[in-house]
């Protein structure tokens, strides 16, 4: 790298040698010093420049998703803090690994320029996102420097990761290098493995297991598929997903996601594997009436790292639970020890039963599904079960990934996931304005693999970062989304019409202030403006297939394409 002279200079060298690909901001003063050295040093992590902080830091959450490392964030210190703290707050909830660098300062009020470096120094600039980042700090000598940016990868790093942010003061930045200035070797202070269950624990597990009539195994986050498969064959066990992730095969004849309340049901035995919600997996949820336990005599493991980091702040750690095996510990790695354990205890009668029975009801959910997208196919406008079935038609035999789900779960119940890695799940803290970000920022991680990386999100999601579109044309980022533009805030729109029923007054009114009409807004040219390959708006599942067929191949050329939908309800 380029001999080294300033502090952002050395900054830039850690993340060089931390193997960080890109830098994602949206230009701010406060970290000029490292934008100057990004922009002069060899070897430097590549620039991603963003219309808004939000989009940058929703950038660095889909990279992280796709390929679980990350990269890093830039925001201008107070300002860029607050615009980016939704997006920080869903990498929280999300547990993935995003640094945040701020820039702040200069904390020697003798060194501020007048007015703007006033209004936007703090005293504690952490304390905006301390609630939802796993360790922030603000070094305070170029001696602290990397000790600070090692640990701040390390605790993103360490499951259950998470986000960490770094304020760092504009004067240091700009610090000359004194003669001498030298750094370890940044890598040797890498995140240790997540912990291990006790072989004990495990076997303990597998003796009730073993009893067991009617096992179920819930996944959510277990990213693997191979040690579920492997658990859920020697016990003959139907799984149930999520969705946070997919954790098992969408096609394989024990998934019985879909008839979650009769499988949970029969089971007297539930093991879950890192479930987010294990309450709001077994329980019933009617509205005016207690959450209704679905499987009331069942025993009930969990293996998972979330008591390991809970926050107090947000009540992301949902409702407690009771179980009898809590384990903390890799789901996946306990699931694949499990399964060894279990080989040979469950009788095999009893377990290709189990398979068999399975299977039938598999089949039969699915293809309900099928039938239901292949009945509306000529619905106009399209259903989200069609506009699934349609993009689902353009990926059979691709290697892609879903890197947003606006499909209201059409895709889960359609697509044939079996790999770890095709599907990215959610937001995490429900943040609108996540998807775009996000969706560029997996496909940016991707873009040298051939996967092609889709985004199916609602207008209203697109209208929070409308910007990011830029990001992705300037870049050439090959993204293929998919518009699904229902003119409303659907979600408010149906609590409307709930409240209404619920008070004996009319639903017509559901409208107000929740849909995007009058003017509505027309997302083609917006992004054609923005210099991406737009489309539509298409009515009709025959247009969508045709404007796919030319929207993905502008994708394999390497650029973005957008294709707006005109959809229902």
């Amino acid at each position: 790298m380029t001999s080294l002279h300033y502090g952002s200079d050395a900054i830039v060298a850690m993340l060089s040698q931390l193997g960080v690909e890109y830098a994602a901001f949206n230009p701010g003063a406060s970290f000029r010093g490292i934008q100057d050295s990004l922009v002069h040093l060899e070897e430097a992590p590549r620039i991603i420049q963003c219309t808004h902080e939000e989009i940058a830091v929703a950038l660095t959450h889909g990279y992280a998703k796709a390929v679980g490392q990350p990269m890093v964030a830039c925001v201008h210190d107070l300002v860029g803090l607050q615009h980016a703290s939704m997006a920080i707050y869903n990498a929280w909830c999300d547990r993935e690994p995003v640094v945040v660098l701020g820039g702040s300062g200069p904390r020697d009020a003798a060194e501020r320029r007048p007015w703007i470096e006033w209004i936007h120094a703090a005293v504690d600039q952490g304390h905006i996102v301390r609630d939802y980042v796993k360790w922030d700090d603000e070094p305070g000598s170029l001696a602290a420097l990397p000790e600070s940016l090692a640990r701040a990868f390390r605790v993103a790093m360490t499951r259950p990761c998470g986000p960490t942010y770094l304020s760092i003061d504009v004067s240091l930045q700009e610090t000359a290098l004194p003669a001498g200035y030298g750094f370890p070797d940044l890598r040797r202070y890498a995140a240790p493995p997540p912990p291990a269950v006790p072989t004990e624990e495990l076997e303990r597990l597998a003796a009730d297991l073993q009893e067991a009539r009617h096992p179920v195994i819930v996944v959510d986050r277990a990213p693997r598929f191979q040690p579920v498969i492997a658990l859920s064959e020697a016990l003959g066990a139907p799984v149930v997903d999520r969705g946070n992730r997919i954790g098992f095969p969408t096609e394989h004849p024990l998934n019985l996601t879909g008839a979650d309340e009769a499988v949970l049901s029969a089971a007297d035995f539930v093991l879950g594997l890192e479930v987010e919600d294990l309450f709001g997996a077994l329980h019933r949820k009617r509205p005016g009436h207690p959450p209704a336990p679905l499987a009331p005599r069942a025993k009930v493991a969990h293996i998972g790292l979330r008591d390991l980091a809970p926050g107090s702040w947000a009540a992301d750690y949902q409702r407690l639970s009771p179980v009898d095996f809590p384990l903390a510990g890799d789901a996946d790695e306990a699931a694949g020890r499990l399964a060894v354990l279990m080989e040979g205890r469950v009788p095999a009668e009893r377990r290709d039963s189990a398979v068999r029975a399975a299977r039938d009801q598999h089949d039969t959910v699915r293809r309900a599904w099928r039938d239901e997208a292949d009945r509306r196919r000529g619905d106009a406008p399209m259903s989200s079960a069609v506009i699934a079935a349609t993009i689902g038609g353009h990926l059979a035999g691709a290697d892609w990934c879903l890197a947003h789900d606006g499909t209201r779960g059409w895709a889960r119940r359609l697509w044939a996931i079996d790999r770890p890695g095709q599907y990215l799940g959610r937001s995490g803290g429900g943040g609108i304005g996540y998807a775009l970000g996000a969706s560029i920022g997996a496909a940016l991680a991707l873009r040298d693999r051939g996967t092609l990386v889709v985004d199916v999100q609602g207008d209203g999601d697109l209208l929070y970062t409308p910007g990011a579109l830029w990001t992705a044309a300037k870049y050439d980022v090959p993204l293929l989304i998919v518009v699904d533009n229902n003119r409303s805030y659907l979600n408010s729109q149906e609590h409307a019409e709930q409240i209404a029923l619920l008070r004996g007054r009319s639903a017509a009114h559901a409208g107000t202030g929740t849909e995007i009409r009058e003017p509505d807004v027309d997302i083609t040219t917006l992004a054609r403006s923005f210099g991406v390959w737009a489309e539509g708006p298409v009515l009709t599942a025959d247009q969508l297939d045709e404007a796919l067929g030319r929207a993905t191949a502008v994708v394999r050329g390497g650029r973005p394409a957008l294709v707006e939908v005109t959809a229902s309800r």
